[in-house]
């Protein structure tokens, strides 16, 4: 159902509208290794947004003379089932979700050592099965994830969280209304334990100051969700040992 007016986004108690804290994250599910046929794959939940990915390669190229004498390709799709919304979504590529897959990949390929696998093609494909503000974010993460659970050497893993503004107070981590009604969205990746942004984007207006602030508020919500990413690996090799 399409909501006309602007709601209230902070209720009088200071809470937001799904009764979190102004600096508080969705609730987060990370799981690996459910696709049996793919080298690696990750559901990753943030909230009531949910993303799957899965990854194939490194594997010979074809047709071969697109293949990079020094580096793999990586080819990216992200994707929105026709289910993930509140009504059917055309299940052909739109425009945004060609953009937000260019804009995956080049935040991916700052991490994924692809020197070491030069004439092959990795594919990753992200499928968001529920969405609920977020989505480019934990697809990345998921994929983020995916290549992990694959095996594939990264720099890193890719952490984000987006940060925005509503009824005025800087918000973390937005739910749907918030993203679409509040007066800016800033959603950030990171590597973590290098320090570098890998993805910045921002949506609507913040002052210098706010813009300060609310990238130290990604940072404190971005290290608690890298702490949920590496305790999800830590686990499924865990899994492995007592085998």
């Amino acid at each position: 159902m399409i909501q006309l007016q602007k709601p209230k986004l902070i209720l009088e108690n200071g809470l937001r509208t799904d009764g979190r804290k102004l600096d508080e994250l969705r609730p987060i599910k990370i799981e690996l290794g459910v696709l049996k046929n793919a080298d690696g794959s990750a559901i990753f939940e943030m909230g009531n947004t949910k993303v799957i990915a899965a990854v194939y390669g490194p594997k010979e190229m074809h047709p071969r003379h697109l293949a990079l004498p020094d580096k793999a390709s990586l080819r990216v799709r992200y994707h929105m089932t026709p289910f993930s919304t509140d009504e059917r979504k055309n299940p052909a590529p739109s425009r945004r979700e060609i953009e937000l897959s260019k804009v995956i990949r080049e935040a991916l390929e700052s991490t994924i050592l692809l020197n070491l696998f030069p004439r092959t093609v990795i594919d990753i494909f992200m499928e968001v099965l529920q969405a609920d503000a977020g989505t480019r974010l934990v697809a990345l993460m998921a994929a983020s994830m995916a290549l992990a659970d694959a095996g594939i050497p990264m720099r890193d893993l890719i952490a984000g969280v987006a940060v925005g503004k509503a009824d005025g107070s800087l918000v973390l981590d937005l739910n749907e209304q918030e993203d679409m009604w509040g007066e800016a969205d800033m959603p950030i990746a990171v590597l973590p334990s290098l320090g570098q942004v890998v993805l910045l984007q921002l949506n609507g207006f913040m002052t210098p100051d706010e813009f300060r602030r609310a990238f130290e508020l990604a940072q404190k919500g971005i290290s608690s969700i890298y702490a949920l990413q590496k305790e999800a690996l830590k686990n499924k090799y865990l899994e492995y040992k007592e085998e």
